[in-house]
């Protein structure tokens, strides 16, 4: 990556895959009983069976709504045995949704406008409310800490491009979240999430930390212990988005978290008292790093340094979300459940993440770091 803005353009494209999934029900920490919704809906769901989706339809249904599912039969189809499913895809086949009216409608998956356009279009007189699950990397310019729903998002040269891309990510989604509004003017909800984390997620882009800090030893630090960092938990997400449809929220929100700046080592270190290990953090500037090869986001995932084109890419406001009734379980809790999936996966899964340094790639890095710090004091 030859720049920051480079590494802008591949994390924003990495930060929302939202892969298939799953939990381990007995695994995850107890939680409170969910209350019921004063008035059910009829909800329709496009996806619903990858990471967030699941999250969605169990929290719906102890809310008491009624869910569809639509999607093509090919991801988890047994997961939700008892639930509506109408089998298409988002290219041409939207014929099982014809003739039907739904409360709302939760698209999770699209990327590209024509997507949505297609969708919301067919359904705009056949439901009440639309919702448009985005992400940040809609945001031209990141570079300013406390940015919110207000900031210029991306735009592209040729809006009929199809071919999803670091470059092409951003703006596509940008808009998808028009032809949103357009199809449903005045009864859009666009929610902007940031790293998706928790339970389910096959990225690993958050559960590299919990999975390094159980094995112990000296672990690889990115950065200064102060870097903030934001992510938010795919439970956290997806029950604020249910709640938001029942009270007919519309208009856009920013959703990562937690609510009050986190830094780097606050994380790694919340991580750590879940478990019993003896991990000892060494903090690797990110200059060195760079040098290194190591990079943000993909060897060192969650972090990004704090600088330049990314001053403010961990520092996004959810002050409106927050308004609105977004709320963050805590660390310890994303930090277990995770943990505790990642040991029911299958064992090629556990023996290889799909983001994080190499072990033996971290012991290189470190030697190198050490030997350059002893050198450095040698020279003193």
């Amino acid at each position: 990556m030859s720049s920051r803005r480079d590494f802008i353009k591949v994390a924003a494209f990495a930060t929302t895959s939202m892969v298939v999934g799953g939990k381990s029900e007995a695994s995850l920490i107890e939680e409170p009983p969910i209350q019921k919704a004063s008035k059910p809906l009829k909800i329709l769901i496009l996806g619903g069976t990858g990471f967030i989706g699941p999250h969605q339809v169990r929290y719906a249904l102890a809310r008491g709504h009624k869910v569809t599912l639509f999607n093509r039969g090919k991801t988890n189809p047994k997961l939700f045995p008892d639930v509506e499913q109408l089998t298409g895809n988002r290219n041409g086949d939207l014929e099982s949704l014809k003739g039907k009216e739904w409360d709302v409608v939760i698209d999770n998956p699209a990327t590209l406008p024509r997507w949505v356009r297609d969708t919301a279009q067919l359904l705009k007189n056949s439901a009440k409310h639309y919702v448009f699950i985005s992400t940040i990397s809609v945001y031209s310019d990141v570079s300013k800490p406390d940015m919110d729903e207000t900031a210029a998002v991306a735009t592209i040269d040729d809006p009929t491009v199809e071919k999803i891309t670091g470059e092409t990510y951003g703006a596509l989604k940008a808009l998808a979240e028009k032809e949103a509004e357009k199809a449903f003017p005045g009864k859009a909800l666009i929610i902007r999430p940031g790293l998706i984390v928790g339970p389910g997620d096959l990225t690993d882009r958050f559960s590299y930390w919990p999975v390094r800090i159980e094995k112990g030893g000296e672990i690889l630090s990115p950065g200064t212990p102060d870097d903030p960092v934001q992510f938010i938990d795919a439970r956290d997400l997806s029950e604020w988005v249910i709640r938001m449809v029942e009270q007919s929220e519309v208009g856009v929100y920013n959703a990562t978290g937690p609510k009050s700046p986190l830094s780097i080592a606050e994380m790694l270190y919340g991580i750590k008292a879940v478990t019993t290990s003896d991990a000892k953090f060494t903090w690797v500037d990110s200059d060195f790093l760079s040098s290194q090869k190591v990079f943000p986001w993909v060897h060192m995932p969650v972090w990004v340094p704090p600088k330049g084109d990314s001053a403010g890419f961990s520092r996004i406001s959810v002050k409106r979300a927050v308004a609105k009734g977004l709320t963050y379980r805590p660390l310890a809790d994303t930090a277990k459940a995770t943990l505790d999936w990642y040991k029911t996966r299958p064992s090629e899964q556990q023996a290889k993440l799909a983001a994080g340094i190499s072990p033996e790639r971290e012991t290189e890095v470190l030697a190198a770091w050490h030997s350059r710090k002893k050198g450095q004091t040698s020279g003193a």
